[in-house]
């Protein structure tokens, strides 16, 4: 309601939106897949675990939930990327592997292994944040700085 203050997500589906245009701007700015793609990992795993926990509020959890939603948005990232040609396409790897699917289970897994850092660290400080936005900062930033060593790995590759 206007005048109210609204519970802030951390993934909303218009974020959604506009950080999959923003991954179509830098492929078109020729922004290298692999840099890309660590962002498309990192997405993928933010907007599963946004899903767990709305279905937690809803009591809707089932054994191996968060598996199976990453499985589900996973095939609803790649399968249209591989039908476009751009998963699966011979020229575009590095180091052997297909440079979308590298990138993005990178970032997936720095992101969630940074995400259950913070989840420890903040245990381990009696339930707080060592500093404000944490939360945000130990995901991303490792994330922010693959993304600089990428570009210079594929800019001279």
């Amino acid at each position: 309601m206007l005048g109210t203050a609204q519970v802030a997500h951390a993934v909303c589906p218009v974020c959604t939106v506009a950080v999959g245009a923003g991954l179509g701007l830098a492929r078109w700015l020729g922004v290298d897949d692999t840099v890309t793609s660590l962002w498309i990992g990192a997405l993928t795993v933010s907007m599963t675990a946004w899903t767990v926990n709305w279905m937690a509020k809803k009591k809707w959890r089932f054994a191996g939930d968060f598996w199976a939603w990453l499985a589900i948005y996973s095939a609803m990232i790649f399968i249209p990327l591989y039908f476009q040609g751009i998963v699966g396409h011979p020229l575009n790897t590095l180091w052997g592997v297909d440079k979308v699917l590298l990138g993005s289970a990178i970032g997936a897994v720095v992101f969630m292994t940074m995400a259950r850092a913070y989840e420890v660290l903040k245990k381990r400080n009696g339930g707080h944040a060592h500093f404000p936005y944490q939360k945000v900062a130990m995901p991303i930033v490792p994330i922010a700085l693959l993304s600089f060593v990428f570009y210079f790995i594929t800019k001279t590759h």
